[in-house]
């Protein structure tokens, strides 16, 4: 019987011990090897090893959560390879393994420094001589229903007038490329590595999310020249720049929906959309798909291979022109959306091999990416569902370090490390509060939330304003979109985020070093980034009493204050520590 008791303990410790390297997150292309990890469950393997050849490698324990274990190791070249897994049960090998033919790659300059996020019309205004063009383009123009309805009227304001009840869309404040292209010294200062604005291109609104015309410059904001000069000083200053593309849907003055109010089946552009009646009245979503049944959205079909080829075109000229990467608004919407993104990558690849592409999905979806989709997801997942609930501060009982440590966890074992380590990781936007808003007004929370955001893999986004300690709630008016009060922006807090800023550009282990798991109990939580000497130890506490983080051997300095500690950490309520060996 014990003997039949021991040959079942093996058949379990197999099935539990499991890699596939078809599956992108066990397999990928990091700019230092191949990322190569099997999963286990908890504390089941003692010690294991690629083998390649002749060449031995020893794996790590990476990531401990909810009774699992992920294993990881380099391999320094794409060959055949086994692993070798010791447990108390004895030794096995599991493989050979050939490696998958394009592995998914990471871009090297994703990862290495942080970002920012500009929504241009309430960054700072540049241009006066513009400010009016807004109004000239605006949806009320080409929307009936508004103005039979009575509706407000799309308005100019000055820079410090409150918002009114157009804010959101329709209340311009003059914020153009001219404004932004003269911040571009504050955002290099600030430690900014990469611009992702909010849509530039012609459109009927302040957001820019109905485009008019993919292919222009909006006039509000400047012009083609404008923009070249805009693109070659961020790129002299060490920026790169992404736009984003609004593929799904577009807005009522867009020459294709235009002429098919004109002429209905008789437009050749018929097919660019889903009319369900005919004739109709543009902002009528009872007549026409819409997203979210918005009438100023008309939905694209791009099952049309003609619409398909259009946008594609539209998005290579923009990479053409000199942008360093995409952001994709509501991906998920489109029809056919896998087979489109899937081209699009190759086509921007093709043009060029450093271009990021990133996709609109809020929740995990590692299904989406990968070689053949997106580069990353706008990781609200971690940075909201995470990182912002973390610095809440609640009960550990309700979400403390060992709830934040496992999600984080359970994230990264998702993802390949190679999505991982370009992760578009934010915590507000366009589409959300500020974060001092979500955490109540509290600066020591915002700054802890800040703290975590840079330590995790891949890149930290801002929001713009962020960093000068701004406030404002999404409901109902959207205050998050203020402009930026830049003469009373916040000292301290611009002061904090640029050394943290600082430290991504510097330190390699926040810039191409693995995540592990260390330990968390009660508020607090840490990991580790990075391998070797480099390695950091980054402790976090959401709770307001101070907590001893127990240290690994040697002195330990920590990078936000200088101070040294061994033994133990003290790590201070609500607050974070960057912790670097200074020595054994």
């Amino acid at each position: 019987m014990k003997r039949f008791q021991g040959v079942f303990l093996l058949l379990a410790l197999a099935l539990a011990q499991s890699h596939d390297p078809q599956d992108p997150a066990q397999f990928s292309l990091l700019p230092e090897g191949y990322s190569v990890r099997f999963q286990a469950g908890a504390e089941e393997v003692r010690e294991a090893w690629l083998e390649q050849g002749e060449k031995v490698v020893p794996m790590a324990r990476q990531l401990s959560f909810s009774g699992k274990e992920v294993w990881r190791g380099l391999l320094p070249e794409k060959t055949p390879y086994r692993i070798r897994v010791r447990t108390r049960e004895g030794e096995r090998t599991l493989g050979p393994f050939a490696p998958p033919a394009s592995p998914m790659r990471a871009l090297a300059w994703v990862g290495e420094r942080g970002g920012y996020q500009v929504f241009p019309d309430r960054f700072f205004n540049g241009d006066p001589a513009n400010d009016a063009l807004a109004l000239l383009d605006d949806e009320y123009r080409y929307n009936p229903l508004w103005r039979e309805r009575g509706g407000p009227s799309p308005h100019l304001s000055r820079w410090d007038e409150p918002p009114s009840p157009l804010h959101c869309c329709h209340q311009y404040y003059g914020g153009d490329l001219e404004g932004l292209r003269q911040k571009l010294p504050y955002l290099r200062d600030l430690g900014v590595g990469f611009l992702y604005l909010n849509p530039i291109f012609r459109s009927g609104s302040a957001h820019g999310y109905d485009t008019h015309d993919y292919r222009q410059v909006a006039p509000r904001l400047g012009d083609e020249a404008l923009l070249r000069r805009l693109l070659d000083q961020a790129h002299a200053l060490g920026l790169r720049v992404l736009f984003d593309f609004v593929p799904n849907h577009t807005g009522l003055g867009f020459f294709a929906f235009q002429d098919v109010v004109a002429k209905g089946r008789a437009s050749r552009y018929w097919d660019w959309y889903l009319v369900k009646r005919y004739p109709f009245t543009p902002g009528d979503a009872s007549a026409y798909e819409a997203w979210w049944g918005v009438g100023s959205l008309p939905k694209l079909n791009t099952a049309n291979p003609e619409v398909r080829a259009y946008l594609l075109e539209v998005a290579e000229a923009w990479v053409r022109f000199g942008f360093d990467g995409v952001r994709v608004d509501v991906p998920e919407d489109l029809f056919q959306a896998k087979a489109f993104f899937g081209e699009l990558k190759a086509r921007l690849r093709a043009l060029n091999p450093e271009a990021y592409l990133v996709g609109e999905i809020w929740r995990r979806a590692p299904d989406w990416v990968g070689e053949g989709s997106f580069d990353s997801l706008m990781n609200y997942a971690i940075g909201r569902d995470v990182v912002l609930r973390y610095a809440q501060g609640l009960h550990p009982a309700l979400f403390g370090g060992a709830r934040a440590l496992s999600l984080l966890a359970e994230t990264y074992a998702l993802y390949p490390e190679a999505a991982s380590r370009m992760g578009f990781n934010l915590i507000s936007s366009h589409d959300t509060s500020r974060l001092l808003s979500d955490l109540g007004g509290s600066q020591a929370k915002a700054r802890l939330a800040w703290a975590l955001l840079f330590a995790l893999p891949g890149s930290p986004v801002v929001f713009q304003g962020e960093e000068c300690g701004l406030s404002g709630e999404k409901d109902p008016l959207d205050l998050q979109r203020r402009p930026i009060p830049w003469e009373a922006c916040d000292g301290e807090m611009r002061a904090f985020l640029r050394g943290l800023y600082r430290l991504k550009a510097e330190e390699s282990a926040l810039q191409r070093g693995s995540f592990a798991t260390y330990l968390a109990e009660g508020g607090l939580m840490a990991f580790f980034r990075g391998e070797g000497e480099g390695r950091l130890l980054l402790g976090f506490n959401n709770q307001p009493a101070s907590t001893f983080l127990p240290l690994p051997q040697g002195t330990w300095r920590d990078l936000l204050t200088g101070a040294l500690f061994r033994g133990q950490a003290e790590v201070p309520g609500v607050g974070a520590l960057y912790l670097k060996r200074a020595s054994r």
